[in-house]
C-alpha cells in the first residue's frame, strides 16, 4: 500500500556552477515525477535554503530511491518523515457546473 512522506531537503548555502547547471535537469525529473504521481507537491523556500516535497511510495526506501534519481541529490540533505495523511485542495471532490 502506498503511503505519503514529507521530505525536507537542506540546500547548500552557496550554489556552485555545477549545482546551477543541474537545475534544468532537476526540474525535468521533478515534473516527470509529478506527472506520474510519485510527487504530490514540491516547494522551495523564499531564501532558497530548503525544498519540501510530499512523495507517495510503498516505503521510505522507495522514497530514497526516487530521491537518488534527482540530479541534485548529491547536493541536498533529505530528511524523510512518514505522514499520517496528506490533504490538498486538488484531492477534494470537484463538482462540474455543466
Amino acid at each position: 500500500m502506498k503511503k505519503a512522506f514529507m521530505v525536507e531537503f537542506e540546500l547548500p548555502e552557496t550554489f556552485t556552477e555545477e549545482f546551477l547547471a543541474l537545475i534544468p535537469r532537476q526540474r525535468y525529473v521533478i515534473n516527470t515525477m509529478l506527472a506520474e504521481g510519485a510527487i504530490k507537491s514540491y516547494s522551495l523556500a523564499i531564501d532558497r535554503s530548503k525544498l519540501w516535497a510530499v512523495m507517495i511510495a510503498e516505503s521510505e526506501f522507495d522514497v530514497l530511491e526516487n530521491i537518488a534519481q534527482m540530479p541534485l541529490s548529491n547536493h541536498m540533505t533529505p530528511q524523510v518523515s512518514e505522514l499520517m495523511f496528506h490533504h490538498a485542495a486538488d484531492s477534494v471532490m470537484q463538482f462540474s457546473l455543466n
